[in-house]
């Protein structure tokens, strides 16, 4: 049976892996979207006697150290976490292919200039790339989001020239060229589209691992500044009280990780829909 190419994205949702790790994705998402609607609380109403409360019916997740909702924080924060990586990874992916397609159509000079610069941003790691540029920048959202940009920028810009490099050969690329096709038609009509699938679901496991570099870059005081709450400030916060209230420290913690590990688990589903795709394209 020969799979629809459109739908790999659903034909995720057919293992209980992908069905269980989408669906939470989702639930995030709409979460961080509707947040006023959802949040129980207001993210920065502060309540000093209410400081450092347990987790119970009135408040779920406790309070935090100046008496805020920490589940309302949470889901406020997702907004954050999930729009800096978000946004981030996409425009990394944008420029990384359209600079990986070109380098590797047009070669010479540029290809060699482009691959000697990825390589060696390549060699540093993501993190190291993402602080010295906050450090230079200066802290903030819009740093974070450049940073990160740049920080995988390497990674989505060398997938991409491997997969051009092995498409460019190919005879139905020779064909379009000696029809009389321009490079721009050659370039987004036929070889980018080609390199799409493989470098979209890259980027969406590269999403996990920005989600996991904003909250590290927020936990050092450089992402979103207070009030605003973002997963990594709000760890950052709850250091202090790590054993008089380990849930302000913890839950955020916790957040971080089953969004990165749901973002893993529909990343594999994906892979696996996009290869059974394949494969039935091949029979």
């Amino acid at each position: 049976m020969r799979l629809d190419r459109d739908n790999a994205v659903l034909n995720a949702f057919a293992t209980p892996k992908g069905m269980v790790s989408g669906s939470f994705i989702l639930l995030v998402i709409i979460a961080a979207v509707f947040a006023p609607v959802v949040a129980p609380y207001d993210y920065d109403t502060q309540n000093l006697s209410m400081a450092k409360l347990p987790p119970s019916w009135d408040h779920w997740f406790g309070t935090d150290e100046f008496g805020r909702d920490v589940l309302s924080r949470i889901i406020y924060g997702a907004r954050v976490s999930l729009l800096v990586s978000f946004t981030s990874i996409s425009a990394s992916v944008f420029l990384g292919m359209v600079l990986g397609a070109s380098s590797a159509y047009f070669g010479g000079w540029f290809d060699r200039a482009v691959t000697t610069v990825v390589d060696l941003c390549w060699s540093f790691p993501e993190i190291l790339v993402a602080l010295i540029l906050v450090a230079i920048i200066g802290p903030g959202l819009e740093s974070i989001m450049i940073a990160i940009t740049i920080a995988y920028l390497a990674q989505f810009t060398r997938l991409t020239r491997t997969q051009v490099l092995a498409l460019k050969g190919e005879t139905y690329i020779e064909a379009t060229i000696s029809l009389g096709a321009g490079h721009r038609h050659v370039l987004f009509s036929h070889l980018l589209p080609n390199t799409l699938a493989p470098v979209l679901v890259a980027g969406m496991l590269a999403t996990g691992d920005a989600i996991i570099l904003e909250a590290t870059l927020g936990f050092f005081g450089l992402g979103a500044q207070p009030p605003t709450p973002s997963w990594g400030a709000m760890m950052n916060s709850g250091t202090a009280y790590l054993f008089i209230a380990p849930w302000i420290i913890i839950l955020p913690g916790l957040a971080v990780a089953l969004m990165v590990i749901a973002i893993n688990l529909y990343g594999e589903s994906l892979i696996r829909a996009l290869d059974t795709r394949n494969k039935a394209r091949e029979a």
